[in-house]
């Protein structure tokens, strides 16, 4: 699952980057709860599109010749980088709908395992014995999860499921970012990116009729909220870090986003942790350790050297 590093030295360490997007990315699914009488899809549509009205007075400043003498061979990735990330998000906000926060974002956070899958077709690489184990750990935790939800009832299962699929273009969307952040600045990737993304999500929500007017204020607070913190704080901050560090390690990172909205979610919407829900995940956060501890030296070295260690 490695890949070379940039041989540029970061400005301020890569590792609060990193830190600085868990916090971030962990107040999503808090505020999708809180918008809630919007529908899913046009929660991810407003998160999204006020992220790149904000983004494109921006990139126009710093990055408009960049953009210009892109080729449409530079261009097309980061388009579909933004696809999957259209997908994370309508499949991923859906699933809040159905399951628990606690259930959603475990499940959605196992990403560093579809990583570990999909980066053999990319890089031809081969999964350790260590990383196969790892899978399987993990997957016995989204039974446990899934079985809880089913008792709960068919609906929370669904909710894993979208969750699930969230989590799977998520992988695709880092995969690639982590390829054309070696080339691309970050304004102009995710202008890009997080503009294809809006293009969909906006589209799907226009042809599906959804109401796009006559929220509460507070709502469209919500969204503004969910545009400046987890999308442009979180989501940038995790593809700042991608000309640094693999996207292995940034899968690794977004770990962090369980826990965090776990408790945000206890403390401020009152949402019970159940026992299958807990056992459930520390089988999938086992699961993802054991993956990401398959090539630990590479690990290592690419913070060392993302530090600038020599």
């Amino acid at each position: 699952m490695h890949t070379q590093t940039s041989r540029r030295r970061p400005p301020f360490p890569p590792m609060a980057a990193l830190l600085v997007g868990v916090v971030a990315v962990s107040t999503g699914a808090i505020f999708i709860r809180l918008a809630d009488e919007a529908p899913a899809l046009v929660i991810a549509a407003y998160r999204v599109g006020l992220a790149v009205l904000i983004l494109l007075p921006l990139a126009w400043w710093r990055a408009r010749d960049e953009l210009r003498q892109l080729s449409w061979q530079a261009i097309r990735p980061a388009l579909l980088a933004g696809i999957f990330l259209a997908i994370h998000f309508i499949t991923w906000v859906s699933s809040l709908d159905y399951t628990t926060v606690a259930s959603s974002v475990v499940l959605v956070n196992t990403n560093p395992l579809w990583v570990a899958l999909l980066t053999p077709f990319v890089s031809h690489d081969r999964l350790s014995r260590r990383a196969v184990i790892g899978i399987i750990v993990s997957v016995i935790g989204g039974i446990i999860i899934g079985a809880g939800d089913f008792a709960i009832g068919g609906q929370a299962l669904w909710g894993d499921l979208l969750a699930i699929l969230g989590s799977i273009s998520a992988a695709l969307y880092i995969l690639m970012g982590r390829r054309l952040r070696q080339h691309l600045s970050l304004m102009a990737y995710v202008t890009l990116c997080y503009g294809a993304a809006a293009v969909v999500l906006w589209g799907l929500v226009l042809a599906l009729g959804y109401p796009i007017t006559g929220y509460h204020p507070a709502t469209y607070g919500w969204f503004l909220a969910m545009a400046l913190i987890p999308q442009l704080i979180g989501h940038s901050a995790y593809n700042w870090a991608l000309e640094w560090f693999s996207a292995g390690v940034i899968a690794v990172s977004l770990l962090g986003e369980p826990i965090g909205s776990t408790l945000l979610a206890y403390f401020i919407l009152g949402e019970a942790v159940t026992l299958p829900k807990i056992l459930g995940g520390a089988f999938i956060l086992c699961g993802i350790y054991i993956v990401t501890r398959a090539e630990p030296d590479e690990i290592v070295e690419e913070i060392a050297h993302a530090q600038g260690v020599e």
